[in-house]
Formats: C-alpha cells, structure tokens, sequence
C-alpha cells in the first residue's frame, strides 16, 4: 500500500472477531514457514489473560500489524529458554500479573503494508505499556532470517557483529536494533522450524530507565529533587553556639521550602579560628578540629527534626595525629557517613601540615546515589568518574576559593563533571572576609547548579545560580528521570559511548 492511500491508521487492542483477518496475515507473514499461525484457541487466552498487552495496526479498517505479548517473571526462567517453555507450551499460563518482565510473543507486519514504519508504532506502544506497568524490560526472541545464507561462514556472534556494523542486511535484527533493543544471548533451537535462522534466535532486551524496585517500606522513590545551597557568609562568631544557631538558621529556611538537600562550603567554621589567632597558623586549626565531631553530631539532629539530608560542607579532623578535611553526609533518617578530601592543595599542605584523605565512595540516599568532592578534588575528573560508575545522580562540591581565579577553576571543572558523568553538580562556596583569621582573610563565591547539555536542560548547563559575592541561599529542583533519558537517548551519550576496549578507569 502506497502512503497516499492511507485514510487512516488506528492502534487498538486485538478483539476476537479479529481472528479470521489475524490468521490469514500471518499465513503471508510467514510464507517460508508453512503452518505457523495462532489457533483461535490461542488467541482468545490472550485476550482473556492479558488484554492490554495485544494490540493490532489497522488501516483503511484492514488488519496491517499484530503485537502479542505477556508478563512473566522472568526469574523462573533461565536465558537459554525456548519459545515452548516461555509461552507454557502455547497456553500462556506463564504470564503473571504480578511479573516483571514484558515477553514479546509475536510482532509482524502484513506483506502488503510493509515499508510504512509500522512496526516502530507497535514496537513504541509496548515501550509505553512497559513503562506503565513498571516492569523491567521488554524481553523476546529475535530471528535472524537472513543467517542461513552466512551459517557456513560466519557463527552467530559474527553474524550479529556484521549486521551491527552495516556489513550485512537482517531486516529483523536490523529493525531491533534500531528501535534500542539491544542482543543478550544467543539461543539454539529457541524455535522449531525456523530453518532461515538455522534454529538459532537471539535474545533481546530494552531496558526501562523508569523502572522502580516495588518497596515493602512505606516510601516513594523521588526523582523530583529540591536542593538547598547555602552562600555562607563568614562573619566573627563569639562561640560554636552562636555559629551553630546561624546554622540552623539557614537549614530551617532551605526545608521550610521543603528541600531534600542542604549543602555547606567548605571551612564554613573557620571564623571559630579568630579566638586562636595568637596561635601559630597550623596550631590554629588544630585547635579549630576539636569542635568537628560536636558540629557533626548538632548537624545529625537539625537533619532529623527539620527531614532534611544535610551536607556539612568540610571540616578540620585530627586522626592518630594527622591533620585532615573532612564532611559528613547527615541523612534524615539519622544515618551519618564521612567523607574526605583526597587532594589538598600546595597551601593547605604548606600552612597547615593537612593530609590527603583515601576513602572514595558514592552514597546512598532516600533521593538515590550522590557523591561529595571537596574543593580542589572538583578538578580531577577521575574522581568523579568513578562515582558516576557507582550510579551518582547529584555530585556536591562545598569549596572555599579566595580569588575569582580560585573560583574560576572550581566553577569550570565542576560544569564539566557534569557534563561528562551526565549526572548534576551543585557547588557551594563562602562569601566574605575575615581579618582575625590567618589564611582565611578573603573569600569569593557564587554557588550554582550545573547540569549536563542537552536538549532536555538549559542551553548553558546552569540550572540556577546565586548572586556573586552575597549571604543568601540558592533552591533548585533537579529531575533524576531526565538523567536516565540522557544516557539512553541522548544527542550525545559520554558514558556509554566511552571506548572502554581501549582504556580503563578502577580505583586500586
């Protein structure tokens, strides 16, 4: 049929009254393969089981398409099944409403309404049923109908590879591949009598990025997130009492707009330095480690009365003697988990003695995975990687930069960690001066929230960013969905399409 003949194109659920038009499709479908059609028997369980998974392409009223599928829980079977054992020998007392996986029993199109590209409207209708069910995938067994003509050239992974670099033409696994299913496994004798595939079949697999793991815990999984970044102003405090109560002033005003997140700069203590300025510089932030594990625990229970996951920016720590920069993650549910900076900078290793931390790690979240990098650590584009590879979603970096070059440096590398992770960066930095504090004279800021470049997301990758140089707090919903939708269909895709056959990233 010639486009210009078309009146019109209607997708709907397959009825039984269908049956006759059905079998005789399938009898054109599969000229090559003589007796392959569903009974009328077949059919009507189908239909009954599992309504919602038959759908038929009509045109002008003619029956062009059919798509068939079930739920299963694909557990019960192993990769190397066959089309007898996935169907219940052709009952389909193997779908399961309860299952996780959407089979695809059968898709064809007439001969006669071939090259209309309407098996993309079968194939997109069963991507939206499985995003609607929330199951895990589409699962099916391809054909390769062309393989026989190479079987006693090429085994079947070298068949696939060719087809797959263009070399050679399989209308099937061509069209599959196209529509983002992507082959798992090879099976022999999935389906008797398939002679143009020399009994083999492919399994194929779409991946649903929507999918959620059904929770017993009575909690949904967000994928809007709020986060809240604090500007911090540094300012001479009397005490850590008073220091904590500004604190708390700014994590009551970011979860009074009902934020996920509160994220801190890095050294946002430091004003509690001024009372040891008499002190030599690196007995000054000694001095000033002792108040760490008194402002983590405070920080533990504003995350708790305020429901709020905090990120305490960074402080000094002594451990067995040495001198560090450390944060801790304080989650709502009153979890703690510490991180640390890895890389210090010439001046915090020349002044203070401070040593670079070793634990690098990606953390879970009621808001999915995230990761912390401190400061400098923003600019060594191995670390964050390797969080991506652990399924970072958010990356935070608290920082304390003096000059605009400091920040400069901080601002540029943290917009290409996200760019290049495909996940979103949040950056927040102090603002102000202090002159009774040594080291700590000037600050420079201007939080943001960056995010990678894509049609999905602002133009210039800045989701939102604070004023230069001023006290204030900046919010910001990040979409965690967006994310899946940039690594499966994006214009670019820079963590898939990593040459991994010719490099290699792991921690030691």
């Amino acid at each position: 049929m010639k486009i210009d003949e078309i009146e019109n194109i209607e997708l709907k659920f397959l009825d039984l009254d269908d049956y006759q038009e059905l079998k005789t499709a399938m009898i054109s479908a599969y000229a090559n393969m003589p007796g392959s059609y569903w009974k009328e028997e077949h059919i009507k369980s189908l239909i009954d089981k599992f309504p919602e998974g038959q759908v038929v392409i009509k045109i002008n009223g003619q029956l062009a398409g059919v798509a068939l599928s079930i739920v299963v829980d694909y557990d019960a079977f192993d990769d190397s099944h066959t089309y007898e054992q996935i169907t219940g020998k052709y009952s389909f007392d193997t779908h399961d409403d309860e299952g996780d996986v959407l089979y695809g029993i059968e898709v064809f199109i007439k001969p006669s309404f071939r090259g209309l590209r309407l098996g993309r409207r079968l194939y997109d209708y069963r991507k939206e049923l499985c995003e609607k069910l929330n199951l895990k995938s589409i699962v099916f067994g391809g054909r390769m109908p062309n393989y026989h003509a190479y079987a006693t050239a090429l085994s079947p992974k070298e068949y696939i590879d060719k087809v797959r670099r263009k070399e050679i033409q399989d209308p099937v696994l061509n069209f599959q591949i196209s529509n983002d299913f992507h082959p798992a496994k090879v099976m022999k004798g999935y389906l008797d009598g398939d002679k143009a595939s020399q009994d083999f079949a492919i399994l194929m697999e779409w991946d649903n990025i929507y999918y959620q793991k059904p929770s017993k815990k009575a909690a949904t999984k967000k994928t809007i997130i709020r986060l809240g970044l604090i500007q911090w102003q540094m300012r001479p405090y009397k005490d850590l009492d008073e220091l904590l109560e500004q604190a708390e002033y700014f994590i009551d005003a970011v979860s009074g707009y009902r934020s996920d997140f509160a994220l801190f700069p890095e050294f946002f203590n430091a004003p509690l330095m001024a009372v040891n300025n008499h002190m030599s510089t690196p007995d000054a932030i000694r001095e000033l480690a002792k108040h760490t594990q008194a402002i983590a625990q405070k920080f533990s229970e504003f995350s708790i009365s305020y429901n709020i996951n905090i990120i305490t920016g960074s402080m000094p720590e002594m451990i067995d003697g040495r001198l560090y920069n450390v944060g801790y993650l304080c989650r709502r549910d009153g979890s703690m988990e510490r991180y640390e900076k890895l890389h210090v900078t010439p001046d915090e290793a020349k002044v203070w003695g401070m040593q670079g931390g070793n634990q690098l790690k990606a953390f879970d979240t009621d808001c999915g995975k995230i990761g912390v990098l401190v400061c400098y650590d923003s600019e060594f584009p191995e670390l964050s990687r390797l969080l991506a590879d652990e399924g970072m979603d958010i990356l935070f970096v608290p920082f304390l930069t003096d000059t605009q070059n400091g920040y400069s440096r901080v601002r540029n590398c943290a917009q290409a960690r996200a760019i290049e992770n495909e996940c979103y960066v949040a950056i927040a930095g102090s603002v102000g001066n202090l002159p009774n504090v040594q080291n700590m004279d000037i600050q420079f800021a201007q939080s943001m929230v960056f995010t990678p470049c894509d049609f999905s997301f602002p133009t210039n990758g800045i989701k939102a960013e604070a004023t230069p140089n001023t006290e204030m707090i900046l919010i910001a919903d990040v979409d965690i969905s967006l994310l899946r939708e940039l690594n499966q269909f994006g214009a670019v895709r820079n963590l898939r399409d990593r040459r991994t056959d010719l490099f290699e990233l792991k921690k030691k």
